[in-house]
């Protein structure tokens, strides 16, 4: 029998691994799993805090999806990208159903990158327009071009990029940029883009591009009406909205899509991650009628080999159909209801917990070094005690991301409350043993 440590040996030896120098890489062979838990070879039990890379909102092992891919799978079907098939045309369907009104027509790709990558060039095509207005802090993924729109030091080595990205101001409330107290926001950081295109000039805009939330950078949930107040400005200047819903879609906020807490449409809007609740790598856009159209005699410049797999269409049919039938949507608000309460607790018995934050089930811890007698801080956490924290966490077999001083809490949405409530004991213990 083949050990663990060969087959990580044999890997380590051949297959990179991701954002990491290999010799800091620290790898999990993942054998198994059943709902919010994941198995190792070692026979460790995970809780699986972090949905896998965000995007296992359906769990491990889920019958639906593996029923699903396995008889997609038997039927081995080969097309190309502009073949007609069933699971296509449904996929193309329920996408509509689920997101804003007003989204009509679908364009798959392979991941949120490739999503985002795609929107762009579908506004600059569509606008005849070439700068895009981005936030400061946000990720749309690791391309080059995405890494240039992304807010994120990770894009620093690879600079320049992209030209014509211009920048606009977070919804971070904790550290607001703009020097606000809650108490007296007035979504200046909304604001902030009608005064970047006043500066660059709208007529040479294609586009905005927004997170719903903002995830992997810091989980900033825009004060109530922030999207509308960028819906409105980019009307009234003429510049594309598109919504990155990538990290946030599919329930992840206790709504299909982040925008729908506040009842906006984006004219396209991305999505990859719970798009297929993680089974196979899957994208897509999703834009207005008035867009569509345009393409109906314009050459669309977009696609590659294997946009609009079977399997990932196949995927997307399943995922959809599961999150409705079971309530998922539901069940995260719900989670969320019962975190924003319990969280509050969590935290206020930790006072190197600077705030908390989120929506359904998508959390964000932000670790601060406690002042004298245990007052609260703004000053982050340091590294070393986050490798520390890091090495706790893995010990007790609890799979969190973790970014600068930031621990997220984003679980699938198959999750039960007794299980979350038995998880969150887990997590304190870890971290009361990290910060003691």
């Amino acid at each position: 029998m083949t050990s663990a440590s060969d087959i990580a040996a044999r890997q380590a030896a051949r297959v990179f691994y991701t954002w990491t120098a290999q010799a800091n890489a620290v790898p999990l062979e993942i054998v198994g799993g059943e709902g919010p838990r994941f198995v190792t070879a070692d026979g460790g039990k995970w809780w699986d805090l972090g949905s896998m890379t965000w995007n296992a909102g359906l769990g491990h092992g889920h019958p639906r999806m593996q029923k699903a891919l396995g008889e997609a799978a038997t039927r081995g079907l080969l097309v190309t990208p502009t073949a007609v098939f069933a699971a296509k045309a449904r996929a193309g369907e329920l996408l509509a159903e689920v997101t804003p009104p007003g989204l009509e027509k679908t364009f798959f790709c392979l991941s949120g990158t490739e999503a985002n990558e795609n929107a762009i060039k579908i506004a600059r095509l569509f606008t005849g327009r070439q700068k895009v207005v981005a936030r400061t802090r946000s990720y749309h993924g690791a391309s080059l071009a995405m890494l240039s729109l992304s807010g994120d030091p990770r894009r620093l080595p690879f600079e320049p990029g992209l030209p014509g990205v211009v920048r606009m101001g977070d919804p971070y409330c904790f550290r607001c940029p703009f020097g606000k107290e809650p108490t007296s926001c007035a979504h200046e950081c909304a604001a902030d883009l009608e005064t970047a295109l006043l500066r660059e000039g709208p007529e040479t805009v294609a586009a905005v591009i927004l997170e719903g939330i903002v995830g992997a950078n810091g989980v900033f949930v825009p004060p109530p009406g922030y999207w509308k107040k960028i819906r409105a400005i980019c009307d009234r200047h003429g510049v594309l909205l598109i919504a990155d819903e990538v990290l946030s879609g599919f329930g992840r906020t206790g709504r299909w899509f982040a925008v729908d807490h506040d009842g906006v449409t984006p004219d396209l809007l991305t999505m990859a991650k719970g798009l297929t609740g993680g089974y196979v790598p899957g994208g897509a856009v999703i834009v207005t009628d008035r867009i569509a159209r345009h393409f109906d005699d314009q050459v669309l410049v977009c696609g590659l080999t294997s946009y609009a797999h079977p399997l990932v269409c196949e995927a997307v049919v399943a995922t959809i159909e599961t999150i409705r039938d079971e309530g998922l949507v539901e069940r995260a608000a719900a989670l969320g209801t019962f975190l924003g309460v319990r969280l509050e607790d969590f935290a206020r018995e930790r006072p190197y917990i600077g705030e908390v934050r989120g929506l359904g089930l998508l959390w964000a811890f932000e670790l601060c070094v406690p002042g004298p007698a245990s007052q609260r801080t703004r000053e982050p956490m340091p590294a070393v005690t986050m490798a520390k924290l890091a090495a706790i966490l893995r010990r007790a077999r609890l799979h969190l991301h973790k970014r600068d001083n930031l621990l997220y809490l984003a679980p699938p949405l198959v999750i039960a409350e007794a299980e979350l409530e038995a998880a969150l004991g887990d997590l304190g213990r870890a971290l009361d043993e990290a910060f003691r």
